[in-house]
């Protein structure tokens, strides 16, 4: 339980804070904030990621209720959603924004200043950073901005779990709850399906280091959480065996009180479930397929008019291989869970 939480941006010294100051423009200019390590100078130049250096890409800032009861509470999650991204998830539900420089720009001062009005308009109980792997050191410099502006709350860093551990570090004494997605366990599924080589091992060595430095999940009296660490996963269409090592390396290697999240909203996204723009039986399908809508190659994916891309995740997941990945966690000694509330009051 945390009674009287003070966030821990406001607990660092203002020699630290003007340490990570320097760190982060010198991050920005040989960048290796994710397991990439583009190295590339952001002021000239971007890289995966397709972000620079002296602002950030926002899709959308807003009070969100589509989080976990303990990060929602009553009045929403003080959301921000990045633009861009350092994995390019084949299934990916936000890929409109993820793929795309789509948004306004903000220069870490004005994000700042929207903190502060999701705080005293909003009323939120935390500002939810999501996607922000590739912006850590704007961040950083924001977060450092908004506590002289009277930011008081929790700080949420909602992460595809694909980070650096530099990048980690410069974020420790910031950042009061991590919400890490850790998404598959095989580098052959995170090589096809996020185009990334080595998310697995990049996923485990960020989970500990965000571990070390928060703990455990902690709430206020009043449900709320307020300092720790949430991990999710989605369950994936006949990656189910995958979710269970994940159940079980959490237990092993971090605690078995770690607070999950298994989620069961997959759907045939973004790219998966369309036609193959490559060939079929020979033939280039680029001139059959100008001037589609994406309707009209789903359906004409379905009744196999052409071959499928990502076709062994082209459906929704059962309640098996949910319930499956539920009961390796169980079985693995994991105990508390983010499950939907059992009343009608307040989801808290």
């Amino acid at each position: 339980m945390c009674h009287d939480y003070i966030p821990r941006y406001h607990i660092i010294s203002s020699l630290d804070a003007a340490d990570k100051r320097s760190a982060a423009y010198a991050h920005l200019r040989n960048c290796n904030l994710c397991p990439r390590l583009c190295g590339v100078n952001r002021y000239e130049k971007t890289g995966t990621c397709l972000i620079g250096a002296e602002t950030v890409k926002v899709n959308v800032i807003a009070p969100h209720f589509g989080e976990e009861p303990c990060i929602q509470g009553h009045n929403g999650s003080g959301s921000v959603f990045f633009s861009g991204c350092n994995l390019r998830c084949v299934f990916c539900q936000n890929h409109d924004i993820a793929h795309q420089r789509k948004g306004f720009d903000l220069t870490p001062e004005e994000l700042a200043e929207w903190y502060v009005k999701l705080q005293d308009v909003g009323r939120v109980h935390n500002i939810n950073l999501i996607t922000p792997e590739h912006v850590v050191p704007q961040v950083v410099l924001s977060i450092l901005h908004a506590r002289e502006l009277g930011l008081r709350l929790p700080i949420i860093y909602n992460s595809s779990s694909y980070d650096s551990l530099a990048s980690l570090e410069l974020l420790d004494g910031l950042i009061d709850i991590y919400l890490p997605d850790f998404k598959v366990w095989k580098d052959s599924t995170s090589k096809r399906l996020l185009k990334a080589d080595n998310y697995t091992g990049a996923a485990i060595d960020s989970i500990k280091a965000m571990h070390a430095q928060v703990g455990d999940l902690c709430f206020t009296p009043d449900g709320i959480a307020k300092k720790g660490v949430l991990v999710r996963h989605l369950v994936m269409p006949g990656k189910e065996g995958e979710g269970q090592e994940i159940m079980r390396w959490l237990a092993s290697n971090l605690s078995t009180d770690v607070f999950v999240n298994i989620m069961e909203q997959y759907h045939p996204d973004a790219h998966v479930g369309k036609p193959s723009r490559a060939t079929f039986r020979g033939q280039s399908l680029e001139p059959a397929l100008k001037g589609r809508s994406v309707e009209t190659d789903r359906v004409a994916a379905k009744t196999k008019e052409y071959p499928l891309r990502y076709e062994e995740i082209n459906r929704p997941i059962t309640a098996q291989e949910v319930s499956s990945v539920r009961k390796a966690a169980e079985d693995a000694g994991l105990w508390r869970f983010a499950d939907p509330p059992r009343h009608d009051g307040f989801h808290i």
